[in-house]
């Protein structure tokens, strides 16, 4: 065999990423309203485009007796969504990287959930919320004044409740505070003391670390060991783990307890109360119950402009156009329209499809609300559909879906598990806070319920876990501990 340079032609095929396909696939993670701001773009940047009514996408069927279809079609456009291709195939999720998972639960979620959701059961409307929540200074101005009955303490508190900003801290100095009163800043200092006795806790802190030692207080977490942690945030956000376990004085198994009881806090209590004028959400699918049991997927049409290529106007610019240049430059706008309206057709009938699977893994929240709400994942849904993991994840960023129990965020329906008492199966994160919360709803308020209390009850009803878990999900949803709730519920029978 002679060795030396030699050429051979070789022949192979290749799917490439044109910049067509990569904007197809963007589109799926654009809202319906997002997707109007692209088409009046659109429609400024290309004159063979234009409004028109158009047939909107046929609403999918959710039928349980009806086979699950799942087959794709064979162009580019749906064999690249449906395998997730893009610049890369990552979910377009939260990195949680960063987060390690909790050991009882999988969820790595600092502080409240945020969570959309309307009428019944679920939540107050989306339209009472706007209209009658509380911020955080109303909230505060309410306690006040049975936290105390000494009036000139009452009005310097009620002054710094009114310079608390969104996340619930103290931007200005103390000093400040009390020289533009008058008072002493010993008066102030006991005046913003009275403010972090208050609900939610944390609030009145001058700084992260003020904020997380209070709720640690609260807690009853607050040792030596948390106080070194705490007064050392900034190592923890370099990642030199290693270096603050030492000064914590403290082996694995506490140091990393310690961290999971840290992410249980909320850095940013404020947050859970308005700001102001809320901007109501608008559903981009809509879910509504059929006479036969099963369930109609639509889309928003509402919020979904079609678009149509004006043919006439085509034919009218070509023929008097005689410049080769001025041709070819129509040519590619006619294009562009038209993979245009394919691409929009595709991500409507994609976003149907994943819809369809989500209200048939979580038809029994659909008919009997929250506490139903079973754990899905996206890759469970992926290969239900047998679609790559990430087009999942772009289909239900920034969508939400209305029902006869509200309008909800795509990504509410993918909650974490917890283990059952009977080791088969297991019940959703959201169904585990439903069921804490109905219980310290129904609580005596000569008998308040403690973590420990709540977790016999939880195991009577099925759910296996841990006190600090309990704890976890409890503050998650804005719920205070025994003693906070105690304090209220003396205050409200005062009233």
């Amino acid at each position: 065999m002679a060795i030396g340079p030699r050429l051979d032609l070789r022949q192979s095929q290749s799917l490439v990423m044109t910049p067509q396909l990569q904007q197809a696939i963007k589109l799926l993670a654009l809202s319906n309203l997002e997707i109007e701001t692209f088409i009046g773009d659109a429609l400024d940047a290309n004159p063979l485009l234009e409004l028109g009514d158009g047939v909107p996408v046929e609403a999918a069927v959710v039928d349980e007796t009806e086979p699950r279809r799942t087959t794709l079609e064979s162009s580019p456009v749906d064999q690249l969504i449906g395998e997730g291709k893009a610049e890369d195939d990552r979910p377009l999720d939260v990195d949680r990287s960063a987060l390690d998972l909790d050991r009882d639960t999988g969820d790595g979620e600092w502080g409240a959930e945020l969570r959309f959701a309307s009428g019944g059961e679920d939540g107050p409307g989306i339209d009472e919320r706007a209209a009658s929540a509380a911020t955080l200074a109303e909230h505060l101005h309410m306690q006040i004044g049975a936290a105390t009955r000494d009036p000139r303490m009452a009005f310097i508190a009620r002054h710094l409740a009114d310079q608390l900003d969104e996340a619930g801290y103290l931007p200005v100095p103390l000093r400040e505070v009390a020289a533009e009163l008058g008072v002493d800043v010993d008066e102030a200092e006991q005046a913003l003391a009275l403010v972090q006795t208050l609900d939610p806790t944390g609030v009145g802190a001058r700084s992260l670390g003020e904020c997380l030692a209070l709720q640690a207080k609260e807690a009853d977490r607050y040792d030596p060991c948390m106080a070194r942690l705490l007064d050392n945030l900034e190592l923890l956000g370099k990642g030199e783990l290693p270096r603050l376990k030492r000064m914590c004085g403290v082996d694995d198994e506490d140091f990393a307890d310690m961290l999971s009881e840290l992410r249980g806090y909320d850095p940013k209590p404020g947050l859970r109360f308005a700001s102001g004028g809320g901007e109501p959400v608008t559903p981009d699918i809509l879910i509504t119950a059929r006479s036969d049991g099963g369930w109609d997927v639509s889309l928003n049409q509402a919020t979904l402009p079609r678009l149509i290529v004006n043919r006439s106007y085509y034919v009218e610019m070509k023929g008097s156009l005689d410049d080769k240049e001025a041709r070819g430059w129509l040519s590619d706008k006619l294009a562009d329209a038209n993979w245009l309206i394919k691409a929009l057709d595709q991500r409507a009938r994609t976003i149907l499809k994943v819809a369809s699977e989500i209200v048939k893994q979580q038809d029994q929240f659909f008919r009997h609300g929250v506490s139903q709400l079973r754990p899905m994942t996206l890759r469970a849904v992926a290969e239900a559909i047998e679609m790559h993991e990430s087009t999942v994840s772009r289909v239900t960023s920034n969508k939400y879906l209305a029902c006869e129990r509200g309008t909800f965020e795509l990504k509410y329906f993918f909650t974490s598990g917890v283990g059952a008492v009977d080791g088969e199966g297991g019940a959703s994160a959201s169904a585990v806070k439903a069921a804490i919360k109905a219980l310290i709803d129904a609580e005596d308020p000569k008998a308040i319920l403690s973590d420990d209390t709540l977790v016999d009850l939880l195991k009577e009803k099925g759910f296996d876990l841990a006190r600090r878990t309990v704890a976890k999900y409890r503050e998650a949803i804005g719920l205070g501990s025994s003693v906070q709730r105690r304090r209220q519920k003396a205050i409200a029978g005062a009233r």
